[in-house]
């Protein structure tokens, strides 16, 4: 069905949607291509905020008529539906009259779900779908995670010395890494649609959670996890807004307090068990305000906790060339085991040196 010619057009496609991939939230990052008489007439890639979309920017592009054209998509072209905030990709695309849509991937969103196809199909126009399909679905998995399972895709990013540790029993951590692995920290904030922290990491380092070492067009929602609602007026993380403080207390006078300041809160469930903040509940709360990808930077106890209810995706370790010992503080608080089938299975899935230190990617694989 698809020659090698179409498969390069594809791979362009995915080139052109990495460009949007730190800006797109809470759109999909796509690219596209449109190639009429084996000549590339226009392309784009998803903008800002999610709109326009990009086979909308590649159409406004195109250099010549896109009558009778091939587009390249590497997700299904969009129909109006009750959430769209501007016309519909595949009604552009009827209208520009072309003869034949490539798409990588079937879009799962309720607002699409196979509705742009038909559409097009309805057009008299060729419909082709699953070119480099692998390839789309790693690329939006974060998306398609929200879209399917109702939560973000969870990175629980960590670093600790080889022998697995955070820092010294004082507390004492600052910088187990190098620098261009704290850049390369920076690189994924600014991915991220959101960081989260808890209140633990706040009190101990109180960190910024803001990308300052590479470029940076968006910065990502700050969330804080602090169920009693103990996060002070000095710290960092309030400075300038954009931060959200998840709760599981009642407390108007602290909430308005902090609401004064442009921090949004929000209370979620408790846990029956341990009376705090449900997990779960959370991350379902952060994927239905369009959240995408959370990243994770926080401490042992609440990395053991994101783990144990079962929300994080993956992990991102940056190890260092170096040893701490047994009285220094660990990457996860956990239970102890007394079976080794109950332990958490990971999937390696990249490893590579940043720096002087290793940087390992796992999949965290369900039960």
């Amino acid at each position: 069905m698809f020659t090698a010619f179409d498969h390069a057009m594809m791979a362009r496609a995915f080139r052109l949607a990495e460009l949007g991939r730190c800006i797109a939230t809470p759109n999909p990052f796509v690219g596209c291509v449109i190639v009429k008489h084996g000549r590339v007439i226009g392309e784009g890639f998803t903008q800002r905020g999610g709109r326009p979309h990009a086979e909308a920017v590649a159409l406004a592009s195109c250099t010549v008529s896109p009558e009778g054209a091939t587009v390249y998509s590497t997700l299904e072209p969009c129909c109006p539906h009750p959430k769209s905030r501007g016309p519909a990709c595949s009604d552009l695309i009827k209208a520009a009259k072309v003869a034949r849509v490539v798409s990588a991937l079937h879009d799962p969103f309720d607002g699409v779900d196979g509705a742009g196809h038909t559409r097009l199909r309805e057009a008299g126009i060729v419909v082709d779908i699953g070119l480099m399909e692998s390839v789309a679905r790693q690329q939006l998995r974060a998306f398609l995670t929200r879209v399917t399972r109702r939560r973000p895709w969870v990175t629980l990013k960590v670093a600790a010395s080889l022998d697995g540790k955070t820092a010294l029993a004082n507390g004492q951590s600052r910088w187990i890494t190098g620098a261009e692995a704290r850049r390369d920290v920076h690189r994924m904030r600014a991915e991220a649609c959101a960081v989260l922290t808890g209140i633990g990491t706040l009190m101990a380092d109180d960190p910024q959670l803001t990308v300052r070492d590479v470029s940076c067009d968006r910065q990502p929602l700050r969330i804080l996890l602090d169920s009693r609602l103990d996060v002070v007026d000095t710290a960092r993380i309030l400075v300038g807004g954009n931060t959200l403080v998840v709760t599981a207390t009642q407390n108007d006078v602290r909430e308005n307090q902090l609401k004064a300041r442009g921090i949004e809160v929000v209370r979620v469930p408790v846990e029956e068990r341990k009376g705090k903040v449900d997990l779960v509940k959370m991350m379902e709360m952060l994927g239905a305000r369009g959240l995408n990808y959370i990243m994770v930077e926080t401490g042992a106890k609440l990395n053991g906790s994101l783990l144990a209810a079962g929300v994080v995706d993956e992990i991102v370790a940056y190890i260092a060339p170096s040893i701490l010992g047994d009285a220094s503080r660990g990457l996860f608080a956990l239970p102890e085991l007394m079976e080794l089938s109950k332990r958490t299975r990971l999937k390696v899935t990249d490893t590579r040196n940043i720096g002087d230190d290793l940087r390992f990617t796992a999949a965290v694989l369900e039960d």
